[in-house]
């Protein structure tokens, strides 16, 4: 069975997915950035490499650790939150490289190498609620990631053809993982349960699952955005 790369894959909405993977008994490869130790914890279901998505030299070692890469699920991301306007700039310009540039090339990387090796695979880049609806003061954070859709449905349509690469996109809402566990023990959200907009706040194992659809071999789906919220941004 080829292997799943989740860069990034360490972290609550990575791990779940992981777990859930590696219990249909695909190989893993996790890539994390600097917290080896979280990363650790998946050592028993996957490889693990340490990998900036942001350099290339990174890309290549992650991709090269899967030689026969049938999927690939980018969770990198961050929260790029400025407490100070001064640090606009500085903060607009990491988010483009960690939360755009990164992610697309290396789509764009690991579709090359499955086209050279003729692999019918499949591609899933993970951005935001807040690339699909408007939520003040998250120009640094949200921009990139609504750039991520439309550069994801382009490199969909790119690699339609007889070597058949499905690039799609999950925009995950409020869920209790990841880099919106502090927003969410902070009651920044809380009114939308209070409100009744949504039921719950999302858990991992929501967009595990979506993650997993999309990974089906016999798919039928590209370059297609699913926002999984519970109907937040309705």
């Amino acid at each position: 069975m080829s292997a799943i790369v989740l860069a990034g894959g360490s972290g609550g909405l990575g791990a779940a997915t992981a777990e859930l993977l590696a219990a249909e008994g695909f190989p893993l490869v996790v890539s994390y950035l600097a917290n080896a130790l979280r990363a650790e914890k998946l050592s028993g279901i996957a490889k693990l490499v340490q990998a900036d998505i942001t350099i290339a030299e990174d890309r290549a070692r992650l991709l090269d650790a899967a030689p026969d890469v049938y999927g690939l699920v980018v969770f990198t991301g961050d929260p790029a939150r400025i407490a100070d306007p001064l640090q606009t700039e500085a903060a607009m310009l990491r988010s483009h490289a960690v939360n755009y540039l990164g992610p697309i090339l290396l789509a764009r990387e690991a579709a090359a190498r499955m086209k050279a090796q003729s692999m019918q695979g499949a591609i899933v880049l993970i951005s935001t609620m807040q690339a699909v609806a408007l939520f003040p003061g998250s120009t640094a954070y949200a921009a990139p990631k609504a750039a991520l859709l439309h550069a994801a449905r382009i490199l969909a349509k790119e690699n339609r053809g007889p070597v058949n690469i499905r690039v799609n996109v999950i925009c995950p809402g409020v869920n209790a993982a990841g880099m919106a566990e502090a927003s969410i023990a902070s009651g920044k959200y809380d009114k939308y349960l209070q409100e009744k907009i949504v039921s719950r706040f999302g858990k991992a194992a929501d967009v595990a699952r979506a993650v997993r659809f999309f990974l089906q071999p016999d798919n039928y789906v590209t370059g297609q955005v699913l926002t999984v919220d519970g109907g937040l941004t309705l």
